[in-house]
Protein backbone atom coordinates (compact mmCIF):
# COMPACT_ATOMS: atom_id res chain seq x y z
CA UNK A 1 0.00 0.00 0.00
CA UNK A 2 1.12 3.50 -1.11
CA UNK A 3 -0.63 6.61 0.39
CA UNK A 4 -0.41 10.04 -1.10
CA UNK A 5 0.87 12.37 0.98
CA UNK A 6 -2.44 14.75 1.48
CA UNK A 7 -3.57 11.50 2.50
CA UNK A 8 -1.61 10.77 4.83
CA UNK A 9 -2.70 10.36 8.82
CA UNK A 10 -1.21 11.90 12.15
CA UNK A 11 0.68 8.77 13.58
CA UNK A 12 -0.06 10.46 16.88
CA UNK A 13 -3.96 9.01 16.42
CA UNK A 14 -2.38 5.38 16.62
CA UNK A 15 -1.14 6.08 20.89
CA UNK A 16 -5.27 7.41 20.82
CA UNK A 17 -6.12 4.62 18.85
CA UNK A 18 -4.25 1.94 21.38
CA UNK A 19 -5.56 4.34 24.21
CA UNK A 20 -9.20 3.95 23.32
CA UNK A 21 -10.82 3.39 19.76
CA UNK A 22 -13.86 5.93 20.82
CA UNK A 23 -11.51 8.53 21.65
CA UNK A 24 -9.40 8.22 18.39
CA UNK A 25 -12.71 8.00 16.02
CA UNK A 26 -13.49 11.89 18.18
CA UNK A 27 -10.22 13.06 17.15
CA UNK A 28 -9.56 11.61 13.79
CA UNK A 29 -13.48 11.78 12.42
CA UNK A 30 -15.65 14.25 14.62
CA UNK A 31 -12.13 16.84 15.34
CA UNK A 32 -13.51 16.97 19.03
CA UNK A 33 -10.72 17.43 21.27
CA UNK A 34 -10.83 18.78 24.82
CA UNK A 35 -7.87 19.79 26.93
CA UNK A 36 -7.54 18.56 30.44
CA UNK A 37 -4.31 19.41 33.16
CA UNK A 38 -2.34 16.05 31.99
CA UNK A 39 -2.93 17.37 28.12
CA UNK A 40 -1.63 20.73 28.53
CA UNK A 41 1.35 19.36 30.32
CA UNK A 42 2.02 16.93 27.54
CA UNK A 43 1.53 19.87 24.69
CA UNK A 44 3.80 22.18 27.17
CA UNK A 45 6.52 19.64 27.34
CA UNK A 46 6.83 19.03 23.63
CA UNK A 47 6.85 23.56 22.84
CA UNK A 48 9.75 23.12 25.29
CA UNK A 49 12.22 20.18 23.47
CA UNK A 50 11.14 21.38 20.09
CA UNK A 51 11.49 25.00 20.80
CA UNK A 52 15.38 23.88 21.91
CA UNK A 53 18.16 24.42 19.79
CA UNK A 54 19.46 21.33 17.69
CA UNK A 55 23.45 20.82 18.12
CA UNK A 56 26.52 19.31 16.85
CA UNK A 57 29.50 18.26 18.67
CA UNK A 58 31.92 16.42 17.08
CA UNK A 59 30.88 12.32 17.10
CA UNK A 60 27.40 13.76 18.07
CA UNK A 61 24.61 15.42 16.35
CA UNK A 62 21.02 16.37 17.41
CA UNK A 63 18.27 16.94 15.83
CA UNK A 64 14.60 18.11 17.46
CA UNK A 65 11.29 18.41 15.87
CA UNK A 66 12.04 16.21 13.17
CA UNK A 67 9.30 15.28 10.79
CA UNK A 68 8.96 11.81 9.48
CA UNK A 69 6.86 9.98 7.23
CA UNK A 70 6.00 6.80 5.65
CA UNK A 71 3.72 6.70 2.22
CA UNK A 72 3.61 2.49 3.12
CA UNK A 73 1.80 2.98 6.37
CA UNK A 74 -0.01 5.95 5.57
CA UNK A 75 1.85 8.09 8.64
CA UNK A 76 3.45 11.55 9.32
CA UNK A 77 4.70 12.59 12.19
CA UNK A 78 7.14 14.90 14.46
CA UNK A 79 10.27 12.89 16.37
CA UNK A 80 10.75 14.94 19.73
CA UNK A 81 14.65 14.44 19.94
CA UNK A 82 16.86 12.49 16.99
CA UNK A 83 20.53 11.48 18.24
CA UNK A 84 23.11 10.43 16.20
CA UNK A 85 26.26 9.26 17.58
CA UNK A 86 29.08 8.05 15.54
CA UNK A 87 30.14 4.82 16.21
CA UNK A 88 32.45 2.42 13.89
CA UNK A 89 29.48 0.00 14.49
CA UNK A 90 27.27 1.70 13.08
CA UNK A 91 25.30 2.71 9.87
CA UNK A 92 26.11 4.87 6.97
CA UNK A 93 23.70 7.97 6.71
CA UNK A 94 23.01 9.44 3.74
CA UNK A 95 24.90 13.15 3.93
CA UNK A 96 26.78 12.47 6.64
CA UNK A 97 30.35 10.78 6.88
CA UNK A 98 31.33 7.90 8.64
CA UNK A 99 29.07 5.30 10.78
CA UNK A 100 26.68 6.82 13.09
CA UNK A 101 24.07 5.10 15.78
CA UNK A 102 20.81 6.38 15.85
CA UNK A 103 18.58 7.18 19.21
CA UNK A 104 15.63 8.33 18.97
CA UNK A 105 13.47 9.84 22.01
CA UNK A 106 9.55 10.28 22.70
CA UNK A 107 9.33 12.89 25.08
CA UNK A 108 6.26 12.80 27.83
CA UNK A 109 4.91 14.29 31.25
CA UNK A 110 4.85 12.64 34.20
CA UNK A 111 6.92 9.30 35.73
CA UNK A 112 7.78 6.11 34.00
CA UNK A 113 4.84 4.15 33.53
CA UNK A 114 3.07 1.20 31.22
CA UNK A 115 1.55 2.93 28.33
CA UNK A 116 2.14 0.49 25.59
CA UNK A 117 0.36 3.15 23.01
CA UNK A 118 3.19 5.43 23.72
CA UNK A 119 5.47 2.35 22.20
CA UNK A 120 3.27 1.98 19.68
CA UNK A 121 3.79 5.34 18.84
CA UNK A 122 7.53 5.59 19.08
CA UNK A 123 7.73 2.32 16.83
CA UNK A 124 5.59 3.60 14.21
CA UNK A 125 8.37 7.11 14.20
CA UNK A 126 11.00 4.74 13.70
CA UNK A 127 9.27 2.65 11.65
CA UNK A 128 8.83 5.94 9.25
CA UNK A 129 12.38 7.01 9.90
CA UNK A 130 13.87 3.51 8.54
CA UNK A 131 11.62 4.06 5.37
CA UNK A 132 13.11 7.30 4.86
CA UNK A 133 16.44 6.54 5.31
CA UNK A 134 16.71 2.55 4.86
CA UNK A 135 18.37 2.49 7.93
CA UNK A 136 16.87 -0.14 10.67
CA UNK A 137 16.36 0.40 14.18
CA UNK A 138 16.42 -1.78 16.90
CA UNK A 139 15.51 0.11 19.58
CA UNK A 140 14.88 3.78 20.79
CA UNK A 141 13.72 5.89 24.15
CA UNK A 142 10.76 7.40 25.57
CA UNK A 143 11.74 9.95 27.88
CA UNK A 144 9.66 10.73 31.40
CA UNK A 145 10.26 14.46 32.38
CA UNK A 146 9.21 13.60 36.03
CA UNK A 147 12.28 10.78 36.55
CA UNK A 148 14.24 12.47 34.19
CA UNK A 149 15.27 9.89 32.61
CA UNK A 150 14.59 7.28 29.34
CA UNK A 151 12.91 4.08 29.30
CA UNK A 152 14.40 1.50 26.83
CA UNK A 153 11.59 0.38 24.34
CA UNK A 154 12.62 -2.82 21.56
CA UNK A 155 11.23 -2.61 18.18
CA UNK A 156 10.16 -6.17 18.25
CA UNK A 157 8.22 -7.91 15.46
CA UNK A 158 5.16 -7.81 17.75
CA UNK A 159 5.09 -4.05 18.67
CA UNK A 160 6.11 -3.55 14.79
CA UNK A 161 2.46 -6.09 13.79
CA UNK A 162 0.55 -2.98 16.52
CA UNK A 163 1.82 -0.60 14.13
CA UNK A 164 0.85 -1.74 11.00
CA UNK A 165 -2.53 -3.15 12.51
CA UNK A 166 -2.95 0.39 13.63
CA UNK A 167 -2.46 2.14 10.98
CA UNK A 168 -4.90 -0.05 8.85
CA UNK A 169 -7.29 0.62 11.39
CA UNK A 170 -7.42 4.36 11.60
CA UNK A 171 -7.23 4.37 7.51
CA UNK A 172 -10.93 2.07 7.40
CA UNK A 173 -12.20 4.70 10.36
CA UNK A 174 -11.17 7.11 8.02
CA UNK A 175 -12.93 5.76 5.24
CA UNK A 176 -16.58 4.04 6.73
CA UNK A 177 -16.48 7.12 8.95
CA UNK A 178 -17.80 5.04 11.73
CA UNK A 179 -16.62 6.35 15.21
CA UNK A 180 -16.54 3.53 17.80
CA UNK A 181 -19.15 3.51 20.06
CA UNK A 182 -18.40 4.41 24.05
CA UNK A 183 -17.05 1.40 26.41
CA UNK A 184 -17.04 3.44 29.99
CA UNK A 185 -13.78 1.92 32.21
CA UNK A 186 -10.96 2.92 34.69
CA UNK A 187 -9.20 4.93 31.60
CA UNK A 188 -12.12 7.18 31.17
CA UNK A 189 -11.50 8.85 34.63
CA UNK A 190 -8.93 10.61 33.32
CA UNK A 191 -9.73 10.84 29.79
CA UNK A 192 -9.70 14.81 28.56
CA UNK A 193 -12.32 13.71 26.19
CA UNK A 194 -15.23 12.48 29.08
CA UNK A 195 -17.54 15.61 28.70
CA UNK A 196 -17.61 14.77 24.67
CA UNK A 197 -17.59 11.28 24.58
CA UNK A 198 -20.05 10.74 27.83
CA UNK A 199 -19.15 6.81 27.87
CA UNK A 200 -22.02 6.25 30.52
CA UNK A 201 -25.12 7.34 28.66
CA UNK A 202 -25.54 4.36 26.65
CA UNK A 203 -25.44 2.33 30.05
CA UNK A 204 -27.69 4.91 32.00
CA UNK A 205 -29.88 5.06 29.31
CA UNK A 206 -30.33 1.22 28.91
CA UNK A 207 -30.75 0.84 33.02
CA UNK A 208 -33.39 3.80 32.57
CA UNK A 209 -35.44 2.00 29.68
CA UNK A 210 -35.78 -1.32 31.90
CA UNK A 211 -36.30 0.70 34.90
CA UNK A 212 -39.45 2.28 33.37
CA UNK A 213 -40.40 -0.81 31.57
CA UNK A 214 -40.67 -2.45 35.39
CA UNK A 215 -42.64 0.25 36.43
CA UNK A 216 -45.28 0.02 33.45
CA UNK A 217 -45.72 -3.46 34.02
CA UNK A 218 -45.88 -3.41 38.51
CA UNK A 219 -48.74 -0.39 37.42
CA UNK A 220 -50.62 -3.13 34.90
CA UNK A 221 -50.25 -6.11 37.59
Amino acid sequence: MSTDDEDLIALSYLSQFYYCQRRAGLLLLEQQWDDNALTAEGDALHRRVHDRISNVSGDRMVLRGVGVSSRRLGLLGVIDYLEFVADPGGDSIEGLPGKWIVNLVEYKHGEIREEPEYEVQLCAQAMCLEEMTGVRLSEGYIFYEEDHRRHLVTFTPALRALVEAGARSLRDMLRTGNTPSAEYGPKCKKCSMVEVCIPRVKRGAAAYLRKMKGLAMGERA
